[in-house]
């Protein structure tokens, strides 16, 4: 069975890894803008160039091409009957993009799994790995700017997906294996299979 899925959770949350899983279960493939972005930049695509040359310049890639590289990814075949969304829309504005994409195709997404998380939960993973991957960038400050922006910009997202009553908000602390269980529990809740 199809689904159309979006991951949402602060940086440090597991989203990546829970992601994967959720990818995998339900046969879907996992859109990271992040790995789309990389992807364009390394086949040297127009998007990509577009991208990379912003990204040089030190500054955040705008709403209309990010949306752009999505919609392009969305629509290769291997997405066609579903897909899990992490890193998009990462504000208002994207949410808007993607839900005009989704309605040209007919499609609405299925649920929106919030992984929740507490701020000094997310900032000890984080802070965790940066010592263990000799992330130099990972400081503190930088931390936590980061989940400021997501606080502010993403965040606020989720009451727009609420108001459709497709957020599932799950627990995210404990065992990856327990976190996964109780995404797996409130997909199946709301008629999602897994294709396995």
């Amino acid at each position: 069975m199809s689904a159309r899925l979006l991951i949402v959770g602060p940086q440090g949350s597991g989203k990546g890894t829970q992601g994967v899983r959720v990818g995998e279960a339900w046969g879907i493939p996992v859109v990271s803008t992040g790995d789309v972005f990389r992807a364009n930049v390394a086949e040297g695509t127009e998007l990509g160039l577009q991208v990379k040359s912003i990204i040089d310049a030190g500054s955040l890639v705008p709403d209309e091409l990010t949306s752009a590289v999505v919609r392009d990814r969305l629509a290769q075949a291997d997405a066609a009957e579903g897909f899990l969304l992490d890193g998009y829309p990462r504000n208002v504005a994207q949410v808007m993009h993607l839900d005009e994409f989704l309605e040209g195709r007919d499609e609405q997404l299925d649920a929106v799994i919030a992984l929740v998380v507490p701020r000094e939960e997310s900032l000890s993973r984080l802070t965790a790995r940066a010592a263990e991957q000799g992330r130099a960038d990972d400081t503190e400050e930088a931390i936590a700017t980061r989940l400021e922006i997501y606080e502010r910009e993403t965040a606020p997202i989720l009451d727009v997906y609420r108001t459709r009553g497709i957020v599932d908000e799950i627990d995210g602390v404990g065992a990856l294996d327990d976190i996964t269980a109780r995404i797996f529990a409130a997909l199946e809740a709301r008629g999602l299979r897994p294709a396995q």
